[in-house]
Parts: structure tokens; C-alpha cells; sequence
């Protein structure tokens, strides 16, 4: 077991960057070599993720270094194919990327490295012994996490899914419906039935149910609030809630991070966490499973950090106790 990993981050300055400093800069087992990002080199980290202010007086740096252990990618869609191919990157570090430039099989290959799809409750031995990690999406992290063990018993079919998401997903660079005036008091779905994480969604439920044809139809949502993912997805299924609560209770019983409920979830719960709480409903032959995440922790830098524990063969829940603050 490695007890103190040499990291580095490219691209810092976002929203996922953030997060993860954060949780590196308190991580027991993490010493944070460098933070890079062209715009900001020789500025505090603190000045551009002002709650830091007090907490570290790293500056970010426009030099990459080789003196790590692990290189963190909080580049944008797109972004990491180039920066790896502009840039080799020595094979004894371990790369973990949180874009979605290598999640799908045809294109999870960049030089010698193959990324393993970073799903710890679906891949976990993979990720142990991987050299690179494709950080799951968020949307896509919500949405496999509801559906996972109806796959494993072979009884996904036509799937329904609605979600709804903080302005945080949309990153930090400003939009139209980014701007507060526009989301607050708002709501918008987007993207219907073509948002670019439902190809990660299929490969996923195909890893477990090879013969899966069905589709998993979304309709994402705009949300008036900044944090957080709610996930309703709809499918027919003959298990009573009994035995549904019974399947889910024990397909999620040793993954510390995914949290089976017999009663109603809501966002406040996951929101500050890296947890995904998972609730069923029923009625006659139709079930929905509900799903909550924080989509900067569990739907970004939360998992990339516990992933991050499972290549270096530490606890999968160090640093990762976060609470969240419920009102």
C-alpha cells in the first residue's frame, strides 16, 4: 500500500478541480505536487477557489511534472486525447480521467494504456490493478448505479428515465441558462433523448446483460439549484417490492458508497457527499427506481478519488468521509 501518493491535476481551475483539491488537500494519504492551468499560472489556488483561503498557499503552476504517482485530467470533453497525445506521459504514472474522451470501448485507448470504465461498484478488481481510469459521467453515474442489479438478474427492457441537475453540470464557463437570472425560478429539459452519457449507460448495462436491446430513453433537466442529481428511471418488472428490496439491499451490500433506502430519498441527502441513494417504488407490474448523487462528488471528483484509493490499494472510503449539511 502506497501512503503517500505524489499527485498532479491538470486543468484546476473548474468546478470538478476544485472539488477535488478539496478533497486531496485533506486526503491522508495524498501529498498534491501540482495544480495546472495556463490562465492561472502563478495564482493562488485560493484565489480562483476563494473557500480555500486559509487552507493552502499553492499557487497554480503552467509546468507539468513527472515527480507523481498520479495525474488527475479536469480537462474538458475532448480535451485529455489531446493533452496525452500532445504530452507522453511516463507508464508508471496512473492517469484518471474525468472527461469522457476514453469511457467508450472503441476509443478507451490512448498509446499503451487502456482505461478501465471506473464504476468501482461495477469494476472494482479491474480498477485495482489498472494503470488508467475513465471516470464515469454524472448523469451516467446516477442512472447505472438505479439499474446495475436488475442487469445482473437479466431484467432490463425498455427503460424511461428522467433526471434533473444543478447548474454546476454545466460547468463554470457562462451560458445562457448558466446565468442566475435564467435558472432561478426555472426549469428546461435538454438534450431529450440524445444526451452524449446514454452510449456509457448502454456499454454499461451490456457489461452485465450482454443480451440487452432495449433502450434507455432520457429526458435531462435543467434544475433552478447548483448541486445535486435526481434520477427517476421507470421499468416493468413481475419481482414483487420484497424481493426488489432484497436484490438491491444485497447487489450494494459491501459498496460503502452506494446506500439502498426503504423510504423516500431526496437531494439533500447526497448533496456534500460521495454517496448515491437508491429508493423503489412500485405499483402493479411498473417500478421506478429513484437515484440521488452530487454530481461533483459521486458524479465527478468523489469517485475519482475512490478510485484513486482502489489503484493504490488503500480503504476505498479514505478521505471520502464527507457529511453532508442537510438544511
Amino acid at each position: 500500500m502506497n501512503s503517500n501518493i505524489r499527485i498532479g491535476i491538470i486543468g484546476g481551475a473548474g468546478y470538478t478541480g476544485g472539488e477535488l483539491i478539496r478533497i486531496l488537500l485533506n486526503h491522508p494519504n495524498a501529498q498534491l505536487i501540482f495544480v495546472h492551468s495556463k490562465s492561472n499560472a502563478g495564482n493562488p489556488l485560493h484565489q480562483v477557489h476563494q473557500d480555500l483561503l486559509g487552507e493552502t498557499e499553492m499557487k497554480f503552476s503552467d509546468k507539468f511534472s513527472e515527480d507523481i504517482d498520479l495525474l488527475f485530467l479536469c480537462l474538458g470533453h475532448g480535451e485529455s486525447s489531446d493533452f496525452l497525445k500532445e504530452n507522453k506521459i511516463n507508464d508508471r504514472i496512473k492517469i484518471i480521467d474525468l472527461a469522457n474522451d476514453f469511457r467508450i470501448k472503441e476509443h478507451n485507448n490512448s498509446g499503451n494504456r487502456a482505461f478501465v470504465y471506473g464504476l468501482p461498484e461495477l469494476n472494482r478488481e479491474e480498477i485495482r490493478t489498472a494503470n488508467a481510469i475513465a471516470n464515469p459521467g454524472c448523469f451516467a453515474t446516477a442512472i447505472e448505479l438505479g439499474l446495475l442489479p436488475l442487469a445482473s438478474k437479466g431484467l432490463i427492457n425498455e427503460v424511461y428515465t428522467t433526471g434533473i441537475t444543478g447548474s454546476t453540470g454545466a460547468g463554470q464557463s457562462l451560458s445562457q441558462t448558466g446565468h442566475f437570472s435564467w435558472r432561478v425560478n426555472n426549469i428546461q429539459a435538454y438534450k431529450t433523448l440524445t444526451h452524449q452519457h446514454l452510449v456509457e449507460i448502454q456499454q454499461t448495462l451490456n457489461q452485465l446483460q450482454p443480451d440487452h436491446g432495449s433502450n434507455v430513453n432520457f429526458v435531462p433537466w435543467r434544475g433552478d439549484f447548483s448541486r445535486g442529481i435526481f434520477v427517476s428511471s421507470t421499468i416493468k418488472c413481475n419481482l414483487d417490492i420484497n424481493e426488489l428490496n432484497d436484490l438491491y439491499s444485497r447487489y450494494y451490500s459491501d459498496h460503502p458508497f452506494t446506500i439502498f433506502s426503504n423510504k423516500p430519498i431526496f437531494l439533500k441527502q447526497a448533496v456534500g457527499t460521495n454517496k448515491c441513494f437508491i429508493n423503489i417504488e412500485k405499483t402493479n407490474d411498473t417500478i421506478v427506481i429513484h437515484s440521488v448523487i452530487d454530481n461533483l462528488l459521486k458524479g465527478a471528483s468523489g469517485q475519482a478519488v475512490q478510485n484513486m484509493n482502489l489503484l493504490f490499494g488503500l480503504e476505498e472510503s479514505a478521505g471520502l468521509h464527507l457529511k453532508s449539511i442537510a438544511f
